[in-house]
């Protein structure tokens, strides 16, 4: 391992022990004993190795949340107790943040003021979603006389969350709050190129007083340990963040025991620029919808269209702005854009401006991979 810019104590301790994934409150490796490699993609170098769970694995973390869903392990819990588990973690999360945020940047890639912003909103999801744990009320409904009538909302049992490489920690936040909030003990997939913040996460969820086999984080590829957890007849909710083909095939697979799902997928957003708008202006917000975390979020204004009369003044605008853009390691302090996150998804952004240039569009700033390392 090498990082070329200073990292907090904690981050270079965190990186040198051997990481294993949290099952039932123990950290175990795979049954297989196979690993695989986290990069820090401004330089392709390992920063860690983490278990890559197969079937066996995520069999053994689905017994234990089951155990836990009925046995009542966790939503028994008075909700006094539970709510101040949930906001212990966010200040748990607030005490680590330059921390966290750093081994983001490292995992991840993106700047380090856009990692220290979203420990800010990790925080406040934790905090948010503890104030939650005791208002799931049921409702009373009008019925005949001699009848009662009412619902009652309960756990959905055992959850799984299944998340992507762009924000890791806030996608992990938004998946594991709400399940836990209501009850529900949630085993947590990370993205494979990105599954440092979560396993840390899982460390502070015990500090906190989180029981055993609540919250589980099990680190694999998609298409084994996504996949496993997918057609498990044990898992009874998939929370899922990431592409529309997935998206497809884990609706598909989730038929065997019809499991409830939430899946927000991918898509291609729009920003609408007319005549009469600031140009200056939008050509800045323009440029950061766009390139924001190295264009890798799925809310990005990938699409400009813009009126005809402005096309040429508005273009200019955009280009004096993204020339602005400072790119580097994300650890450097002066860096606004870092690399994407892995080769593949290089090749797929090289491989989108090589067929726009053959639909013959004009390449008006960049289109070459910086020369080296970014660290």
């Amino acid at each position: 391992m090498a990082i070329s810019f200073d990292v907090v104590p904690e981050v270079e301790k965190f990186l040198q022990e051997p990481r294993k994934m949290l099952i039932g409150g123990e950290w175990l490796e795979a049954e297989s004993g196979e690993t695989f490699d986290t990069l820090d993609p401004a330089n392709g170098q390992v920063i860690a190795q983490v278990p890559d769970a197969g079937p066996q694995d995520v069999d053994k973390a689905v017994e234990v949340a089951r155990k836990v869903a009925d046995e009542g392990v966790w939503s028994g819990m008075p909700t006094a107790r539970r709510a101040e588990i949930l906001w212990k973690i966010g200040d748990l999360v607030e005490e680590h943040k330059l921390e966290l945020s750093q081994l983001e940047t490292l995992d991840q890639g993106k700047p380090g003021y856009m990692s220290m912003a979203e420990m800010d909103v990790v925080i406040h999801t934790f905090h948010y979603f503890a104030g939650w744990v005791d208002k799931y009320y049921g409702e009373t409904n009008p019925s005949d006389g001699k009848l009662f009538t009412y619902t009652l909302r309960e756990p959905v049992g055992v959850t799984a969350g299944i998340i992507p490489w762009n924000y890791p920690l806030i996608m992990a936040a938004r998946k594991v709050t709400g399940a836990l909030a209501f009850g529900n003990p949630m085993i947590l997939k990370p993205a494979e190129q990105t599954p440092l913040t979560a396993l840390r996460l899982g460390e502070l969820a015990l500090e906190a007083g989180l029981p055993p086999g609540v919250l589980q984080v099990v680190t694999g590829r998609g298409e084994t340990t996504g996949a496993a957890l997918v057609a498990h007849q044990g898992v009874d909710k998939i929370a899922f963040t990431g592409s529309t083909e997935v998206g497809k095939t884990i609706m598909r697979e989730s038929a065997g025991n019809l499991k409830r799902l939430s899946l927000e997928l991918g898509g291609k957003s729009p920003n609408i620029v007319f005549a009469d708008a600031d140009l200056k202006r939008a050509g800045s917000f323009s440029m950061y919808g766009v390139f924001l975390n190295s264009g890798q979020t799925c809310t990005a204004a990938t699409r400009l269209l813009v009126e005809s009369s402005i096309h040429d003044e508005f273009v200019d605008s955009v280009v004096k702005s993204a020339s602005k853009m400072t790119l580097g390691p994300g650890l450097a302090p002066d860096t606004r854009m870092g690399p994407v996150v892995s080769q593949e998804q290089l090749d797929r952004v090289m491989g989108y401006i090589e067929a726009g240039k053959s639909e013959g569009a004009s390449l008006v700033t960049g289109g070459e991979r910086a020369d080296g390392d970014l660290a």
